[in-house]
């Protein structure tokens, strides 16, 4: 009978979001990046690090669709490998946020008291400082690379979704199948797991998918402030970083990888808010 309704409330959640117009653009819009950035090697024209001072800032042609950079590379292969990348921020850093987030969130909110107190006190003290400032911050300390950015993006976002999962934990920790579980002796970390955990998923996917777009977003931040990537690759916050002074005389040098991001981050916002309206009961 679980099963049935289970399956029952896919379908109507799927079919939710077939019907929403945010969903199919938001879903169209990251299925094109995720396709540029698997035959990025059959989509790209050239090396994306190959310099040739000679093509140095030329505009758009059959040899280079959209110019080249300040050092001769090819603007269009350059976001189209850059596309790989800020994927991998975008998921990588999702995946550590939410997996620190679910184990606070979930501790806080199950055993409350003083380590309830603690744990948010530590997040409310996070939340207080904008992200990108202090992931600029953590990346100060532990040294500019892209890794150390994809680290600083997943400890900035840890506090979003423990107080997402904790929220979600104290409505469900009070249901009649928790008490249930307690009084027939399950242990409480598989009443956390197999019965508060699951219950708790619709409010992280929807955060999850809005995460990914919000870590690509700082990531390239980062990047364009000169802490994230190094300067050479083929990252668009490290193209608008390197480019911004050809700005007046090669346009697209810094238009393109802008547009890649803005782009790529409505997608995943998109999604987000539509995955939002279908997982919501109360919006019809």
């Amino acid at each position: 009978m679980m099963n049935a309704t289970a399956v029952t409330s896919q379908q109507y959640v799927l079919r939710k979001l077939l019907r929403h117009r945010s969903a199919t653009i938001g879903a169209s819009i990251i299925l094109f990046f995720i396709i540029v950035a698997i035959f990025a090697p059959l989509i790209a024209t050239h090396d994306p690090r190959h310099a040739n001072i000679a093509e140095r800032l030329k505009g758009w042609s059959g040899t280079y669709y959209l110019g080249t950079d300040g050092v001769g590379r090819d603007i269009f292969s350059r976001v189209v490998y850059g596309t790989r990348i800020s994927l991998k921020v975008g998921l990588i850093a999702m995946s550590f946020s939410i997996g620190f987030g679910i184990l606070f969130g979930a501790i806080a909110g199950y055993y409350g008291g003083r380590l309830d107190n603690l744990i948010m006190r530590v997040m409310d003290m996070m939340l207080a400082m904008p992200s990108i400032l202090l992931a600029m911050v953590i990346v100060t300390i532990l040294g500019q690379s892209l890794t150390n950015a994809i680290i600083a993006v997943s400890i900035v976002y840890i506090p979003q979704y423990a107080r997402i999962l904790r929220a979600a934990v104290l409505k469900v920790r009070a249901l009649d199948y928790v008490v249930a579980a307690k009084v027939i002796g399950a242990s409480n970390s598989r009443i956390l797991l197999t019965t508060v955990l699951p219950n708790c998923i619709a409010p992280l996917i929807v955060q999850a998918t809005l995460g990914i777009g919000a870590a690509i977003l700082d990531a390239a931040g980062l990047s364009f402030l000169g802490l994230g990537a190094e300067i050479g690759e083929p990252e668009w916050g490290a193209m608008l970083n390197e480019n911004r002074k050809f700005i007046r005389r090669a346009p697209l040098t810094v238009t393109a990888p802008g547009i890649a991001i803005f782009l790529i981050v409505l997608g995943f916002n998109l999604l987000g808010d539509a995955l939002r309206d279908a997982l919501d009961p109360q919006i019809d």
